[in-house]
């Protein structure tokens, strides 16, 4: 754990919506999805918190041989943003438990807030994350 990544470490990240992070977007083999608004999809959304929290904290990280994964999320998706609105995320790091990291997050569109809630990661050690990976994909069943 790097010393100098202290409990009250905040960022903000910006980031216009372009269609391709639309709900139709999220799954486009999904007819459901298709007929859906064109709105910032809960699944981009969440992943936009992520990067916001992955910003913050890899200038205090060995990266790229060390990195974050991201382990829990509990937010709210509260308003609709549509395509081209800029949504600003802003997250703070509210406890640290060995190489657990805890982050509030908050984003809003400009109009409303739009996500409010926590985020988890976990540090990792890259290539021995991607050694225990490539033994999990060594025992998938052969596909057809």
């Amino acid at each position: 754990m790097p010393a100098d990544l202290q409990v009250g470490l905040r960022y903000q990240h910006r980031f216009h919506v372009p269609a391709s992070k639309t709900v139709p977007a999220l799954y486009p083999e999904a007819e459901e999805f298709a007929q859906m608004p064109q709105v910032f999809a809960t699944g981009f959304m969440v992943g936009f918190l992520e990067w916001a929290c992955i910003k913050a904290i890899n200038p205090y990280l060995d990266w790229p041989s060390e990195q974050s994964v991201g382990t829990h999320i509990n937010v709210s998706h509260q308003a609709a943003t549509p395509v081209g609105a800029e949504v600003v995320a802003d997250v703070e790091l509210i406890q640290i438990e060995g190489r657990r990291l805890v982050f509030a997050v908050t984003a809003h569109d400009g109009w409303d807030v739009i996500a409010q809630g926590t985020h988890e990661r976990f540090l990792i050690d890259k290539q021995r994350f991607e050694t225990k990976l490539a033994q999990k994909q060594q025992q998938l069943p052969e596909r057809a």
